[in-house]
């Protein structure tokens, strides 16, 4: 019977103990944010980048819990389709077909779950890409799986 007891209240102090740590656990809920605002941020809506050059992508990266990464997607915007998140329009150039277009897609690891994230990637721009109208489209995800974009309109020029 005494055994019985100290069985009975084990089990109750750890019930009371699971019970507790849901309490003071957080759910995620709210998704990371990409900050462009920086004077040092690049680029930027409407941004103009030279063929042949190499360009530092920096954005401050922030989530309320932990990040987890963010990933990088160029491509051209020949066709005028859209995937702005801005507000201010870029001026296009004609529509025209591509015939060697820059494409990059990169994924990038945040390391040690950080609340707050300097991002800074290195971005090579070939010689012999097509210039024009392209879209600059970031995307962050945080370790509960929430995710946001930013589309940026950028023009690649000669």
């Amino acid at each position: 019977m005494q055994r019985l007891k100290q069985y009975a209240l084990m089990a109750l102090m750890l019930a009371s103990t699971i019970a507790c740590k849901k309490d003071t656990e957080k759910i995620d809920t709210e998704k990371p944010t990409i900050d462009l605002s920086a004077a040092t941020a690049f680029p930027k809506q409407c941004s103009q980048i030279k063929r042949g050059s190499s360009f530092t992508f920096h954005a401050r990266l922030s989530d309320n819990v932990a990040l987890g990464s963010y990933s990088i997607d160029v491509h051209h915007n020949f066709d005028h389709h859209s995937h702005s998140t801005e507000v201010e329009e870029c001026t296009l150039e004609p529509v025209k077909k591509p015939v060697k277009p820059f494409v990059l897609v990169k994924s990038v690891n945040i390391p040690g779950q950080p609340q707050q994230y300097d991002a800074q990637l290195q971005i090579d721009v070939p010689a012999d890409i097509d210039p024009g109208n392209y879209h600059f489209m970031i995307q962050v995800t945080d370790q509960s799986g929430w995710s946001i974009q930013r589309g940026i309109s950028v023009r690649i020029v000669e």
